[in-house]
């Protein structure tokens, strides 16, 4: 029996032994390449380290120096100075489920390749680290990362874990393209929901504050988010520059406002931006509410040729719509006004009231195509129930037909000015005159215009304006149906007869001024020319008692006739 206590007594004291040398081994740069050796040729990771550290006043940590590990295969997940892990009595059933683990110094690398890892920790913690996360759809950088996940069970696909508690600070981060620095994030994982209950940044020389949540189904709903300050520059276009939100399964707003933001793109730019959302869900190209309301000012926004002033916009949302409640803006050196609303149904723009005023204003060189296209397909109908101008100045710079009116004033009633997403007169009636106008190099003063419209005819009852040192007045008539017929009758009262050659008719074989009936038809079809479909009469009478008569068909004149002037016999 003794021979067998000192035979048990020498195994001990031999296993202790050789305990002991291995605990001093692996702390040095050898054993701890004979460690990192066993696990590379022997599971699917690769690993390498310096040396282990541990003392026996923390004998529940140990300390890695200058860690590398990752997937065979992949990038390096974790390339870090330091890492301690703590240990507890857990490790007698779990040897790979560490109390606490502590990242300081490096990089961590996370993407769906790199998940599940071997281990698992009640508390992973980051102390001065750099963070990526690719390939994940956050597309996430991060420098100067310090805070920890609670628990941190990572699994495949999902490198923070379906459950956890997150909590981390950052001297700078990059979100999807967006960078950011100064960052508090707080919040929790619940499977596929996120729930982040602190947000705070200092993005674009502003700030970013707020709540948010995100739903199983990838969409966010954002409780609150407040923008300070924002300076922020971009090389995307307008349309692309919103395009992430259209991408989401949903965005609901709870509460967003922004104060004092600059935005700039190629082509847009609004300056000093205060705008106010609530209670509003974007989704699927479409937003609902029940009752969302929308805040705006800003002291200057371009968009393309649009160039606005002081504009101020408030808006309701409800189902049935948008309730327009104001929309003023210095537009072109004058003011514009309305109201009204937009209704889902039929897609119509009803404005109760536009007022435009002191505008001087050039017509975009291709203003008549943006009059012949499509309208876009949130827009099927405008209508405007009241309408006033004053004191306007409108300009057209086209070389074949260059005009312009001054001090155009005007009103209308009930003026559909949009059918089936197509502009257009299609029902209502209007007043337009002006205190002088050129029509291609023709100057003429008082220029007046009133017209009513139905689902059929355009119909023009009175066309006048003074030139020279006489009157022209005409009516017309323009079809509504497809062929766009048109019958005009003008008449001329001692004025200069090149006005008409000015206009488009041949030149006439008398001169001076004299009177001038016309009667015309012709059609003016969308991408047709006007001239070949255009018959008429001409007759002159001239100051000289000349008179002439023209025939046109088809655009020319086949007849024209002069009679010799009429003498009146000597008392």
């Amino acid at each position: 029996m003794k021979l067998i206590g000192k035979l048990l007594l020498f195994i001990l004291i031999a296993l202790l032994l050789l305990i002991l040398a291995c605990y001093f081994l692996v702390q040095t740069r050898w054993g701890a390449a004979q460690v990192a050796w066993w696990v590379t040729n022997n599971t699917a990771y690769q690993l390498a380290f310096d040396a282990v550290d541990h003392r026996f006043s923390s004998p529940s940590h140990l300390l890695l120096k200058n860690v590398n590990f990752g997937r065979k295969g992949q990038p390096a997940t974790l390339d870090a100075k330091s890492v301690e892990i703590g240990l507890s009595s857990r490790q007698l059933t779990d040897p790979l489920h560490a109390d606490t683990i502590l990242l300081q110094d490096g990089t961590l690398n996370l993407s769906p390749n790199t998940a599940p890892l071997p281990f698992q920790a009640d508390r992973l913690l980051l102390k001065n680290m750099a963070f990526n996360s690719p390939a994940t759809g956050w597309d996430l950088s991060a420098q100067r990362v310090t805070g920890g996940v609670s628990p941190w069970q990572p699994k495949a696909g999902n490198v923070l874990g379906s459950q956890a508690q997150i909590q981390v600070s950052a001297g700078s981060m990059t979100l999807n393209g967006v960078p950011v620095s100064n960052v508090l994030i707080q919040g929790s994982i619940d499977n596929n929901e996120v729930t982040l209950s602190t947000i705070g940044a200092d993005m674009a020389r502003g700030s970013l504050t707020g709540t948010a949540r995100r739903t199983g189904n990838g969409g966010w709903i954002v409780d609150s988010l407040r923008l300070n300050d924002i300076r922020l520059q971009s090389d995307k276009s307008l349309s692309d520059f919103f395009a992430p939100l259209t991408t989401l399964p949903s965005l609901q707003i709870g509460r967003l406002e922004v104060t004092d933001a600059r935005l700039q793109g190629p082509d847009w730019a609004i300056t000093d931006l205060d705008l106010s959302v609530r209670a509003l869900t974007l989704s699927k190209g479409d937003w609902q509410s029940e009752d969302g309301k929308l805040s705006m000012n800003a002291s200057e926004f371009i968009y393309g040729s649009l160039h606005l002033f002081d504009p101020i916009l408030n808006a309701e949302f409800s189902p049935q719509g948008i309730a327009l409640r104001q929309f003023t803006s210095r537009w072109e050196g004058g003011m514009v006004r309305t109201s009204g609303n937009w209704l889902r149904d039929g897609k119509a723009l009803v404005l109760d009231d536009a007022a435009i005023a002191g505008l001087e204003y050039t017509l975009p060189e291709n203003w008549k195509q943006l009059w012949m296209d499509k309208l876009p397909a949130w827009l099927n109908a405008v209508v405007v129930n009241k309408f006033s101008a004053s004191r306007n100045l409108v300009i057209d710079i086209d070389p074949t037909f260059p005009w312009q009116i001054t001090a155009l004033d005007g009103y209308g009633a009930n003026l559909q000015l949009a059918r089936d997403g197509k502009w257009g007169v299609w029902s209502g009636s209007a007043t337009l005159n002006g205190a002088a106008a050129t029509f291609n190099r023709v100057d003429v003063r008082r220029p007046s215009l009133s017209l009513a419209a139905n689902n059929s005819t355009v119909n023009i009852s009175e066309l006048s304006a003074f030139t020279g040192q006489g009157l022209l007045e005409a009516t017309a008539t323009v079809s509504q149906l497809a062929d766009r017929q048109v019958n005009l009758s003008l008449n001329g009262r001692g004025i200069p007869l090149n006005v008409l050659q000015q206009w488009g008719w041949p030149v006439l074989p008398v001169s001076g001024d004299g009177n001038v009936q016309l009667t015309a038809t012709g059609k003016v079809q969308a991408d047709q020319p006007l001239k070949p479909t255009v018959n008429g009469e001409l007759k002159v009478l001239n100051t000289q008692k000349q008179r002439v008569t023209q025939t046109m068909r088809g655009g020319e004149v086949s007849t024209a006739q002069a009679d010799a002037p009429v003498s009146t016999p000597s008392p």
